[in-house]
């Protein structure tokens, strides 16, 4: 196998979006916390995963 390489793939790089809003949002709270993920979940489009996917190499039909 070749050796593990974080810039091809997809979920790490929409895990490193989903990190920083969540650092942006600074919930201090449990309450807060599970608000804002799931408000979050919302920065996520279609479009966008589909175009992490494409970044990564992966092609679509």
């Amino acid at each position: 196998m070749p050796p593990y390489s974080p810039d091809l793939n997809p979920t790490e790089q929409v895990c490193a979006k989903f990190k920083a809003l969540l650092r942006k949002a600074a919930a201090r709270t449990q309450e807060a916390l599970w608000t804002n993920i799931g408000e979050l979940f919302d920065s996520f489009p279609a479009e966008e995963c589909q175009n992490h996917f494409s970044n990564c190499g992966y092609e679509f039909t």
